[in-house]
This record gives C-alpha cells, sequence and structure tokens, in this order.
C-alpha cells in the first residue's frame, strides 16, 4: 500500500462512505433486516441539523488564519459586516468576493502599465522590455507603393532611442 503522506484528508487510510450500503435505493429494495431498517432510520434522523446550526465560531476562523491573512481581508470583512444587515448573507460575500477580485485586478493593471511605461528597453539600460514595431505592409496597388525603408545609414538599425536622446 503506497503511503499517502501528511497531506492526505485520510492519512493514508481507504475512505469509506458512512452511510453504508443502503445510501442507494437499489439496496434499499432488495429487502432490509430490522437492525438495518433502525440504523437507517437512526442515520436519516441524524442528518436533520439543529435550528442554531450551523455554529459560528469567530476564534475558531482566528486559529484557522495566520496573523499576516488575518490583516489584509480586515478591510473587506469590515465591509462584509456593515452589508450583511442590509443585503443578507450571500449577496454581501458576494459583493465582499467580488470587491477583493476587482481590486486585485486593477492593481495588476496599474502595475503592469507602470512597468511598461517606465522600464523600456532603450540604450541607457540594458533590461526592460523591447517593444519593436513592424513596418506597414504595402503590396503593389496600395498608394505610397514601393514603401521605402526610412532607416537609411547603418546607426539607423538597432539605436534603441539613442539618436533621439538630448544628450
Amino acid at each position: 500500500m503506497a503511503s499517502k503522506g501528511p497531506a492526505s484528508e485520510t492519512a493514508g487510510v481507504k475512505p469509506m462512505a458512512i452511510a453504508g450500503r443502503l445510501v442507494r435505493e437499489r439496496e434499499r429494495l432488495f429487502g432490509m433486516t430490522d437492525a438495518e431498517r433502525a440504523w437507517r432510520k437512526q442515520w436519516l434522523k441524524d442528518q436533520i441539523l439543529a435550528p442554531h446550526e450551523p455554529v459560528h465560531v469567530p476564534q475558531y476562523h482566528q486559529e484557522l488564519t495566520n496573523p499576516i491573512r488575518r490583516f489584509y481581508q480586515w478591510p473587506l470583512n469590515k465591509l462584509w459586516e456593515k452589508l450583511t444587515p442590509a443585503l443578507g448573507h450571500y449577496r454581501a460575500y458576494t459583493i465582499r468576493f467580488w470587491a477583493g477580485k476587482g481590486l486585485m485586478t486593477l492593481t495588476a493593471l496599474y502595475l503592469g502599465f507602470y512597468y511598461f511605461k517606465y522600464n523600456q528597453n532603450d540604450w541607457t539600460r540594458k533590461g526592460g522590455w523591447r517593444v519593436i514595431e513592424s513596418r506597414k505592409a504595402v503590396v503593389p496597388g496600395d498608394p505610397g507603393y514601393p514603401a521605402v525603408s526610412d532607416r537609411t545609414k547603418p546607426a539607423d538599425y538597432a539605436s534603441r532611442g539613442f539618436k533621439e536622446s538630448p544628450i
């Protein structure tokens, strides 16, 4: 038997259905003994939750999440708490969820824009993104055919903005 390791939910033990074979209707139609019938009745009764369930225990969440995660979740959790009485649990949580994803997307877009704007590859630096624009395709019959290259000297190729610099 292969070891599942510490990450396994069952710690290497084969999982089993707690409902037993009587979870399937076909098995129940084959016939049940009085003991199986009593067990099934008790099992169905155990599936009914008490009126106060599910129980929310704030300390449980605090024990499961680390302090850094609780710190960055705090603003959206406060928003969720304020919206819950007005909108209900599900709608408030949906707004909290999508507000967080929207803020992350907006931050990623802003950081990407900033990076591409201020970290261009030019003659002053070795790194950065280099954007090369292709010339417009001109075929016979188009106005401006034949299109002559604006690069006339060898220094025009791969200048990386050196010729346009004010230095």
